[in-house]
């Protein structure tokens, strides 16, 4: 797997994270206090959860996850704040097979030889 498929994924969580609250934002300005409307930032957040979940479903298909958190990772891109913490704990679950997976395959077996 390479870094770029994280990398990927990281951007896209925490962008749609932050459009999440940005969006709830303006939905609790609308319903409570009858102010505002949604319709353009539900729609950027649409497009943003739509890209998040093409780049969590191409992480989670190379990393080969079993369903169930594909879809927790995927239900993280709904819920407010969620995406923050799921994003940390896939980078220090993904960072060591993306590390194994770019070390040359015959370092280890280097020996140094004097003439």
């Amino acid at each position: 797997m390479k870094q770029n498929v994280l990398t990927r994924y990281r951007v896209m969580s925490y962008i749609t994270a932050v459009w999440l609250l940005v969006f709830t934002g303006f939905i609790v300005a609308k319903y409570g206090f009858d102010t505002g409307d949604t319709t353009a930032v539900s729609q950027i957040h649409g497009v943003l959860f739509i890209i998040y979940v093409i780049f969590a479903f191409d992480l989670g298909s190379k990393a080969r996850w079993p369903f169930g958190k594909l879809l927790w990772v995927l239900a993280a891109g709904c819920i407010p704040g969620a995406a923050f913490f799921v994003e940390k704990g896939i980078t220090r679950e993904i960072t060591p097979l993306i590390e194994r997976d770019e070390e040359p395959a015959g370092e280890d077996s280097k020996t140094v030889t004097k003439a």
